[in-house]
């Protein structure tokens, strides 16, 4: 199972695109996500939703993968389907894992849910190979793709600046502070200038 804060398992597996090994990717940032199976109604709404922002994650650095429990030819005929019947292209590699290795090494497989399918999870690793946040929704329920660009902002934006994002933070709104470690710390703060609300949290734009 992975754990934030430590290194993703690393895996080799077949894609649409060619054969893909995540160490391979260091450098970029992956967001890697399952969905359930092939030729099924949610799952198609999402890789129309994610083959949307393909672009605007390129452009954030950031590798989009997909995986489920399918083969490649079972992979290709579907988003074959698709281009041919919605007129979405999908440009993003997706992992065929018939033998479950790499639901396994991720905990994809949610024995209430399904022995078979994976779930709808979304992992969310750094351009040095470690985990920093995981997303998980049932079968049921389609993702709402605009949070996994937001998130990758705000991670990315955190690394930059060495600062915390609050609720509901948005590209452009205030930053958090990192809360001050000592009483010396705590007394500085107030004088540099940051939007305090109380001595723990503050505010600053960047």
């Amino acid at each position: 199972m992975p754990v934030l804060g430590e290194p993703a398992p690393d895996f080799e597996a077949a894609t649409t695109n060619g054969p893909l090994k995540l160490s391979d990717l260091k450098g970029k940032w992956v967001v890697l996500f399952s969905h359930p199976a092939d030729f099924t109604p949610v799952c198609t709404t999402e890789f129309i939703a994610f083959s949307g922002v393909a672009e605007e994650l390129k452009a954030l650095n950031v590798q989009l993968i997909g995986l489920s429990i399918d083969s490649v030819h079972s992979h290709l005929a579907w988003i074959r389907s698709v281009k041919e019947k919605m007129g979405v292209e999908i440009p993003f590699p997706i992992i065929a894992d018939l033998d479950m290795k790499v639901a396994k090494k991720y905990g994809m497989l949610h024995p209430g849910i399904s022995d078979t399918a994976t779930i709808r999870t979304v992992f969310f690793i750094d351009d040095k190979g470690i985990m920093r946040a995981m997303i998980y929704y049932p079968s049921s329920n389609g993702r709402y793709i605009p949070e996994i660009i937001r998130l990758v902002k705000a991670l990315q934006t955190s690394d930059k600046y060495g600062v915390a994002t609050p609720a509901n933070w948005q590209p452009g709104d205030k930053v958090v502070v990192p809360a001050p470690k000592n009483k010396a710390e705590m007394d500085k703060r107030l004088s540099e200038g940051y939007e305090c609300k109380d001595w723990y949290l503050c505010f600053k734009k960047i």
